[in-house]
């Protein structure tokens, strides 16, 4: 699960970048929180965990670390279109996207907190 942790991160890394030197061409700033959370919550913190998944690969071979990368990989995408549904002014389509994405999100952090008190000695 590690590499596929890292691998994913790499895509994340790879929209954020993009998305930031768009945003910066253009001049469209209010998309910066969902620029932000692509490159923290998608590129640095899934590298991290794929990272740690390869050094402890006990907790990388668990059955959490797979459900935590699905409910991370789900979430953040939901997390970011919320956003950019608020930076458009669209608050009440936003809403449900946020509440969404941030469960599942905050269920992947703690899945991993789990898994890593659970197999970490």
């Amino acid at each position: 699960m590690g590499t596929r942790f890292i691998k994913v991160a790499v895509i994340y890394f790879l929209i954020g970048t993009v998305w930031g030197l768009v945003m910066g061409a253009t001049q469209h700033m209010e998309y910066m929180s969902a620029h932000a959370h692509i490159n923290l919550l998608g590129w640095a913190s899934l590298a991290i965990i794929g990272v740690i998944y390869r050094v402890f690969p006990q907790a990388g071979e668990a059955k959490l670390a797979k459900i935590q990368f699905w409910l991370h990989n789900i979430g953040l995408p939901l997390l970011v279109i919320s956003m950019v549904l608020f930076a458009n002014g669209d608050h009440g389509s936003g809403i449900p996207f946020a509440v969404l994405g941030g469960v599942l999100v905050i269920a992947s952090v703690i899945v991993f907190t789990v898994n890593l008190f659970k197999r970490l000695s």
